[in-house]
């Protein structure tokens, strides 16, 4: 398929709007699907952290020496292992700058630096704290202020943080399986449109091929049943070839009963022409050998041109040549001439009319037959997947090569001694013309004239 094809299929265009289309879902949905686990695994790491603020706000309390101190914790062992991303802390509000009161084991020998924050607690009784700490690393936490019942005792911020690399690895982990998981979809989906896509083109692909069919002859209707979208199309497609082989039929019965009408008259006058001696009646044989000539000449090119604009005609050529042989053998057996087909011939089909097939190579036939000593020679065969040759040979004595195009013109007889109106093959290059063919004079391998005529080939 060229460039040109590509740009132009429907199916390739239909593919790509639903694959774009496809992957733009895809991708807001993988966002979508990313941002609420994101924000899950932050709701889920926030309750744990509420949950280790409150256990901390239970078990912290002051010594007699008001000393912080905080009994032990049934928690997460994260707290205990040091750095390891989970911990919490004590400080003393009343101190300038904040003290350390106590932290967690987690935290080794560091002290985190909480931001300030001021006013009343929320309702939830705690705050969410975000910041970066001095090397870098996002931190969470929840925080909250205790003043305890003792007299002495300061006021203190508790605070559980976790780093936020907590909540980073699971949607990480998250994000590639999603990716993985949305890929397989996408090529799935991807199929399961090309397939759709194949289906859905499958009647096109059919009405192709039915009216190929029509094209080369073998069916005049688009037969068989499509789907209710192109059902209408077929219709009107069979209306339309209906309509066009009913207009042809019909000019060429108007062309026959044209040609019956204008032939009797003339038959009448010339027989009675024939018998009578003068100027006037010399002068109604030209005028009435005159008057046949131009109507079969201009009937025939109707004719031909009805014929060339019609859809689905096929004429079998094989089949037409051996009649006419028969007819011919009959027509010269008072001169014992042989008509013969070459063995090779092959079988084609003419796209045209069978009556315009007849009328070509009657005429070609006919005329060799009246220049042939011994023999005519009819062959047929292929050129390319488009035309037929057909040639005619004679053993006559043939005509010289200057005069070869001059024995198409109109009324032009080479010998006036043969019978004949000179008009045949003056039409039979007109009708090949119509068609698209051609018709030249050459020399014989017999000795004589050699026709050779390219007509167009039904597929």
């Amino acid at each position: 398929m060229n460039a040109a094809a590509r740009s132009g299929s429907l199916r390739l265009r239909l593919l790509a709007g639903t694959l774009a289309w496809m992957l733009l879902t895809i991708a807001v949905a993988a966002w979508g699907l990313r941002s609420l686990f994101a924000e899950h695994v932050t709701q889920q790491l926030q309750g744990q952290l509420v949950t280790q603020l409150d256990q901390l706000s239970a078990a912290v309390g002051v010594a007699g020496d008001g000393a912080v101190e905080v009994a032990p914790m049934a928690g997460d062992p994260r707290l205990a292992r040091p750095l390891s991303g989970l911990y919490w802390q004590v400080d003393r509000l009343g101190a300038r700058p904040l003290v350390a009161a106590a932290r967690s084991r987690s935290l080794w020998d560091q002290a985190l630096q909480l931001p300030a924050v001021s006013g009343a607690l929320p309702a939830t009784g705690y705050r969410v704290l975000r910041w970066h700490d001095g090397q870098g690393h996002a931190l969470l936490a929840v925080a909250r202020t205790l003043q305890l019942p003792e007299d002495d005792a300061p006021p203190l911020r508790l605070a559980v943080v976790a780093d936020e690399a907590l909540i980073e690895e699971p949607i990480e982990r998250f994000t590639k399986l999603l990716w993985l998981a949305l890929g397989a979809l996408a090529l799935g989906l991807a199929g399961a449109v090309a397939v759709q896509l194949q289906l859905a083109m499958r009647p096109l692909k059919l009405l192709r091929q039915r009216l190929g069919a029509v094209r080369r002859g073998e069916a005049t209707q688009l037969a068989g049943r499509f789907p209710a979208e192109l059902q209408p199309l077929v219709d009107e497609f069979n209306h339309v070839l209906g309509a066009n082989a009913e207009m042809v039929q019909r000019a060429r019965t108007q062309a026959g009963n044209l040609a019956h009408a204008v032939h009797t008259p003339l038959t009448i006058l010339a027989n009675a022409a024939e018998g009578e001696s003068g100027t006037l009646a010399q002068l109604v044989r030209e005028q009435t050998a005159a008057a046949r000539r131009q109507v079969d000449y201009h009937l025939a090119r109707a004719r031909a041109a009805a014929a060339v604009r019609a859809t689905g005609l096929r004429t079998p050529v094989l089949p037409a040549l051996q009649a006419l042989l028969r007819t011919m053998q009959r027509l010269h057996a008072s001169r014992a001439l042989a008509f013969e087909l070459a063995p090779a011939a092959v079988p084609g089909a003419f796209r045209g009319e069978e009556q315009d097939l007849y009328e070509l190579l009657g005429n070609l036939i006919d005329n060799a037959g009246k220049w042939a000593r011994s023999r005519v020679a009819v062959d047929v065969q292929r050129e390319g997947s488009e035309c037929l040759c057909i040639t005619v040979d004679d053993d006559g004595p043939g005509i010289a090569a200057d005069e070869r195009e001059r024995m198409f013109g109109r009324g032009v007889q080479l010998d006036e001694q043969r019978p004949g109106s000179g008009l045949g093959l003056d039409i039979v290059r007109e009708l090949v013309r119509a068609y698209g063919g051609g018709i030249e004079a050459q020399s014989s391998p017999l000795g004589g004239l050699r026709m050779r005529l390219t007509l167009p080939a039904a597929p």
